[in-house]
């Protein structure tokens, strides 16, 4: 079924979604001698899926975790252009899940995607980036070309996939986005601070991304990148220098731990010293017009790839 609503003069197309209709079955990418595993990426449709998907946000975020969405959320989101998908294996675990908003952001039609959970167990099998492959497409079967999130600029993992992977941008930082504590173990000692994402979803550069076949930034020589932060190796783990906050190149290098969680259980004091220094080089740069378009990660430390805007 389908129906036509109409949003501040432009009509978009929204639809009750069906299984049997937009479920996409794919092999997930496992280790080489792993046997391949099935999962079906579905939107979820029924209490037992809301409820999976509940349990799936604590089990990443922990138990204590406050902005859990809750069922009624997750069920009426697909009513009004909002997406709440999952990947499913054959035997009906919820490996992970996506869940986001549709509205009007800059006069312009766009999608929140506010949640995006994998299983412990499931990680590293492309999963994540197949679950915001499936969201881009039936947010286009919509014609809605633009979709934001959120996400710690200190964990390396997620900027990989953002950037390099997906193609997206990012020009906002936010101090303690969600408050200062969310009570999940993630959160702790390090606050909230984001960069808010901007996937531009029929863009050259986001098509670009999703069919190359290199898995990381396109810099060759990135020591003719000025270096915003010096790294350097402490007892603890990656150390960061005072930011220069000076340098006028239309490309600077930006460094993170490449493992900021594991780092913060060796020591908070170092975890907090990296987001006071990050945070302030990338209020400062992303002021000054810069963006935010790739990460190189490099051993115990990743570097952010920012360009002021407007270089090609």
């Amino acid at each position: 079924m389908s129906e036509v609503v109409s949003v501040s003069g432009s009509t978009i197309s929204t639809y009750s979604f069906e299984p049997e209709l937009s479920a996409l079955p794919w092999h997930s990418r496992l280790p080489t001698g792993s046997e391949k595993s099935l999962f079906t990426l579905r939107p979820l449709t029924s209490p037992n899926d809301f409820a999976l998907a509940v349990a799936l946000q604590r089990a990443a975020w922990g138990e204590d975790f406050s902005d859990v969405v809750p069922p009624a959320i997750l069920h009426i989101v697909g009513y009004v252009a909002g997406i709440a998908a999952g990947a499913f294996t054959d035997d009906g675990t919820l490996a992970g899940f996506v869940f986001g908003i549709s509205g009007i952001r800059d006069g312009r039609l766009s999608h929140w995607s506010d949640t995006l959970a994998v299983r412990a167990e499931y990680r590293d099998r492309g999963i994540g980036e197949r679950l915001k492959r499936y969201q881009r497409d039936l947010l286009l079967a919509l014609g809605i070309e633009r979709m934001y999130w959120t996400f710690d600029p200190l964990e390396s993992r997620n900027a990989h996939l953002n950037f390099n992977r997906l193609g997206a941008t990012a020009s906002e930082y936010h101090r303690d986005f969600y408050g200062a504590t969310t009570n999940s173990t993630l959160h702790q000692d390090i606050g909230t601070d984001r960069l808010v994402v901007l996937w531009e979803l029929a863009s050259p550069r986001v098509a670009a991304s999703l069919t190359a076949s290199t898995d990381g930034a396109p810099h060759d020589d990135l020591h003719a990148i000025p270096l915003v932060n010096e790294t350097s190796q402490g007892a603890q783990g990656p150390v960061s220098s005072e930011p220069d906050l000076a340098l006028d190149a239309p490309t600077v290098r930006l460094a993170i731990p490449a493992d900021i969680q594991a780092l913060k259980s060796g020591s908070s004091e170092l975890a907090r010293e990296w987001r006071r220094v990050t945070r302030l080089a990338f209020e400062s740069y992303l002021a000054k017009g810069y963006i935010v378009r790739a990460l190189v990660r490099r051993g115990a430390h990743s570097e952010y790839i920012l360009e002021r805007h407007g270089v090609t």
